[in-house]
């Protein structure tokens, strides 16, 4: 699970639902790549790392 980007995401007050919504793509893709089953590509992680202000590398981490 990357935890760090589960906490980035509640800290923001956003739910997976609405995490998926901006960012153009599936619950289910979301919470794959949340759960750490999926990778996700560079454009995702960017927008990550703007959204919830917090670098991409630490966001990645599993843990």
């Amino acid at each position: 699970m990357r935890k760090n980007l589960k906490e980035a995401r509640q800290r923001a007050g956003m739910t997976q639902q609405e995490m998926a919504d901006r960012l153009e793509i599936t619950l289910v893709y979301y919470q794959k790549i949340e759960a750490g089953d999926r990778i996700g590509n560079f454009e995702i992680w960017d927008t990550l790392e703007d959204l919830l202000n917090v670098h991409q590398r630490k966001l990645r981490e599993n843990l």
